[in-house]
């Protein structure tokens, strides 16, 4: 088991299962210089760890994550305006890369409000499982800014162009009911069991076909606005590689026997 968990940031390996935990509830779990930091820091160790084989994100306290630290962005702004949003290209962005970076499975749970930055680390992961108090939005139109942490892509994309729109540009918040409607999240839980469903969720993705796994995600990613022809030559050359995999073998022999497969991850 590996264990590095910092200040705000909690992150551990067991089993082949990696768990990162925001831990700063008494600011909602705002995002500080130090977070950033430390949580770019866990992402890195998960996609270097070749034992990991899926990860899960959950917050400690009654809100997810709230965004930037706007304390700390104020005296950035005072300090000095022309470089406050620096903060985006020195730490945002590496987060979002990194995070889609890992091939394994990520599980997010949410509980409480998931606005700015903190709905775009979710919306990075590739399944989200909701306390039934969670609450999501934009919130940068509200502050005078656009959007960063790769929602102008990410949301769209989930909920459709016209439903990204109003969210960013009314502010509005959406409950957990209309986020499961609208395919933002996979389910709704009650708050009291979320991190169990998806620490439990998680597990059973890092006992699965993680070869698999990884294949699915990247050609999600590349096949989202490729040509027919592309998507049906990633398709073929997948199904090559996998169907020679000793996860494929072992599966079809455990479907004949009426068995359940145990998958090794390649």
């Amino acid at each position: 088991m590996t264990d590095m968990s910092t200040a705000t940031v909690a992150y551990r390996v067991d089993g082949g299962l990696a768990a990162i935990r925001l831990d700063r509830p008494a600011a909602s779990n705002a995002l500080d210089r130090a977070t950033k930091e430390q949580l770019l820091n866990a992402l890195t160790a998960v996609r270097a760890d070749d034992s990991v084989r899926a990860l899960v994100i959950t917050a400690a306290g009654k809100n997810f994550c709230v965004g930037q630290d706007l304390a700390e962005h104020v005296d950035a702004l005072h300090a000095d305006p022309a470089h406050a949003m620096d903060t985006v290209s020195d730490h945002y962005n590496p987060i979002l890369t990194a995070l889609h970076a890992i091939k394994v499975p990520v599980v997010e749970g949410i509980n409480g409000a998931c606005v700015g930055a903190g709905l775009g680390l979710a919306l990075a992961g590739d399944v989200r499982i909701a306390a039934s108090n969670a609450k999501f939005g934009t919130a940068f139109t509200g502050i005078g800014l656009a959007a960063d942490s790769a929602l102008s892509a990410s949301l769209p994309r989930l909920i459709g162009a016209g439903r990204a729109a109003a969210m960013f540009l009314l502010a509005d918040t959406i409950d957990a009911a209309t986020a499961q409607a609208w395919g933002l999240v996979h389910q709704v839980v009650a708050p009291d069991v979320l991190d169990d469903v998806a620490t439990g969720l998680a597990a059973r993705l890092a006992a699965g076909p993680t070869a698999a796994f990884s294949a699915v995600k990247t050609l999600l990613a590349e096949n989202a606005t490729a040509s027919l022809q592309d998507v049906l030559e990633r398709e073929a050359a997948v199904q090559q590689r996998l169907g020679a995999s000793l996860d494929h073998g072992a599966a079809v022999e455990a479907f004949l026997a009426k068995t359940s497969p145990a998958f090794v991850g390649h």
